[in-house]
């Protein structure tokens, strides 16, 4: 069973730390899903590289790929002015809803594979 956490934006640079470290490597999924435009995958299953919340720019970035020969270049993913963090400790990972100033939902699943499982993000 998983328990949806609010996180307070205070602890958003221990929280982005703590599932950089823990998770770094994991399969990660990225939606965003918009009211104009609906649900849109943005990654799916590629190694998660880290996430950062700098409060100077108001933004969160998800950085996936950095893992060579596969995924050698590192993409980053913006939520501008997050407004809202939630946040599940999963069986086999993390979760996180992120709602922006516009509405916007940015959902991120962070996956560890199965033992003797290479999948996609390998």
């Amino acid at each position: 069973m998983t328990t949806t956490s609010a996180v307070e934006r205070s602890a958003w640079p221990e929280l982005t730390n703590r599932l950089s470290a823990d998770h770094a490597g994991h399969d990660v999924t990225l939606e965003v899903l918009d009211a104009d435009g609906g649900d849109n995958p943005v990654v799916d299953r590629l190694p998660f590289h880290g996430i950062t919340y700098d409060h100077r720019d108001d933004v969160l970035v998800i950085s996936v790929g950095g893992r060579p020969p596969h995924h050698p270049v590192v993409m980053r993913h913006l939520v501008q002015s997050p407004q809202e963090v939630l946040f599940d400790l999963l069986p086999r990972g993390a979760a996180l809803k992120i709602t922006d100033a516009a509405g916007t939902t940015t959902l991120v699943s962070l996956l560890r594979r199965p033992e003797g499982q290479s999948g996609r993000g390998s």
